[in-house]
């Protein structure tokens, strides 16, 4: 049996900067979550078809570790990736809660990518990965490239590695699911013609904590914040004083240091 670890992530700050395409560009700094992650697994069966097991709910077709095995398969054109999942099943321990703004399914799709890439030998350089996981989604770069913190940009796909210490994090997920297409639809509708790129210069170049003291306010570390409350109006029935929100929702977080709820 082949596993790897599926790290969760919070987003210090996430600042929308333009809309192109169809797709949302941002600046934000990502923080790997170590005390939470799920577990993929490639354990020995005879499969007629690619098999996942442990995502219940989710239909194989629109599961990102599926959509990664694709994507794998069409980039490479690699008949040894066939053949390894004829022998073998994907078992996911998920503790990461979805619709959470924890990165749970990019997470488990770059991690899947990962193994696979050193099982079956392909050679794929991190950036090579990391282009063919931005096809599936835009977080996946960040958990491609593996790094405890980093600043993100453009669509996902620039990711610069920063250097700091790991921030000991304590969350708190509340039993609402946010959509993370609705938030930035709504971004779109109601927040977009007023972003002022100004206000955050040089956020990129500061360490998160001194960030999180020096900017407090969580509407304005994150653009997506207000945007989940108008949809999901109760998430300000969880807020508190001194919790962050991370991506597009509904996870809020806090340094274990300063904890007070």
């Amino acid at each position: 049996m082949y596993s790897i670890d599926a790290y969760a992530k919070v987003n210090i700050f996430l600042k929308i900067t333009g809309h192109k395409d169809g797709y949302h560009t941002l600046l934000s700094r990502f923080m790997r979550v170590d005390s939470l992650y799920d577990t993929i697994k490639f354990v020995p069966q005879e499969c007629e078809s690619f098999t996942i097991e442990g995502c219940d709910g989710v239909a194989r077709d629109s599961n990102t570790i599926y959509r990664a095995y694709r994507a794998l398969n069409e980039a490479t054109g690699d008949l040894d990736i066939l053949e390894f999942f004829y022998h073998h099943k994907v078992v996911v321990d998920k503790r990461i809660p979805s619709q959470a703004g924890l990165g749970g399914g990019s997470s488990d799709a770059a991690s899947f990518m990962r193994l696979v890439n050193d099982i079956c030998n392909l050679k794929l350089s991190t950036e090579e990965l990391s282009k063919i996981g931005s096809s599936i989604g835009a977080d996946l770069p960040f958990f491609i490239y593996n790094c405890p913190s980093a600043n993100v940009s453009g669509f996902g796909e620039i990711v610069e590695p920063f250097e700091e210490e790991s921030i000991p994090l304590e969350l708190y997920t509340p039993p609402i699911g946010c959509d993370t297409a609705m938030v930035y639809k709504r971004f779109r509708e109601s927040f977009l013609p007023d972003i002022k790129l100004t206000s955050f210069v040089g956020w990129d170049s500061i360490g998160s904590m001194e960030l999180l003291d020096r900017v407090g306010d969580p509407t304005l570390l994150n653009d997506l914040y207000l945007s989940a409350q108008k949809i999901y109006p109760a998430l300000e029935n969880y807020a508190k004083d001194g919790w962050y929100f991370s991506g597009s929702g509904s996870t809020f977080f806090k340094p274990k240091s300063t904890s007070r709820r």
